[in-house]
């Protein structure tokens, strides 16, 4: 079954909602340009109220391998979610010290989708890019050979569509869960229904 990753919590209440749907993994944005920017500190009063069942990501732009093992450390997330220019280093660096890593890459042609399949990340996100909420053109990755996590534009609308087309490790959607900036808990149980219905 396509496993369910809800993006950019950063309230209590978003951690209450998780708590009763249940998502395989949410995720905070710890890029501080994003308005859905949360600190590590914050996010680990947070993951202390969030349900053991769910796994909690750290989304990173830039950041050093220091600072996201320390995000860790601190007990604020249990795997990283790379979206700069992150080296492979930078990736084997973070794996060598335990850390999951999921590496973001933006597809707008099939060769982006040939650097993600040759990434040494454990799991791989494909994306429209920069949070934009749009869909990209599914057909450039219809032959991925490994696990990965689908987002940009992912809705309660198209999940059925994304799962039958391209049978994903998981869906990840943000936006759509959100009215007027803030999680929606109608929307996110939508969300999650459209997946495991699918």
């Amino acid at each position: 079954m396509t496993k369910i990753k809800m993006c950019g919590l950063r309230r209590e209440a978003d951690i209450e909602y998780a708590n009763r749907l249940l998502p395989d993994y949410i995720g905070y944005v710890f890029a501080e340009n994003s308005r859905r920017y949360i600190s590590p500190e914050k996010a680990a009063e947070l993951t202390k109220l969030l349900d053991k069942r769910v796994i909690p990501v750290g989304v990173f732009v830039n950041e050093t391998v220091e600072n996201i093992a320390a995000a860790v450390k601190c007990g604020a997330i249990k795997i990283a979610q790379l979206h700069g220019d992150e080296s492979e280093e930078d990736i084997k660096a973070l794996k060598s010290m335990g850390i999951p890593v999921i590496r973001a890459f933006r597809i707008k042609c099939k060769a982006d989708c040939e650097r993600a399949e040759s990434s040494c990340a454990d799991y791989v996100l494909l994306d429209s890019g920069g949070g934009s909420g749009e869909v990209f053109d599914w057909s450039l990755i219809s032959g991925i050979k490994r696990d990965f996590f689908l987002a940009g534009g992912i809705t309660p609308e198209n999940a059925a569509e994304a799962i039958k087309a391209l049978s994903p490790y998981a869906l990840d959607a943000s936006s759509c869960l959100e009215t007027e900036g803030f999680k929606d808990f109608e929307k996110m149980a939508a969300f999650a229904e459209a997946v495991r219905n699918a």
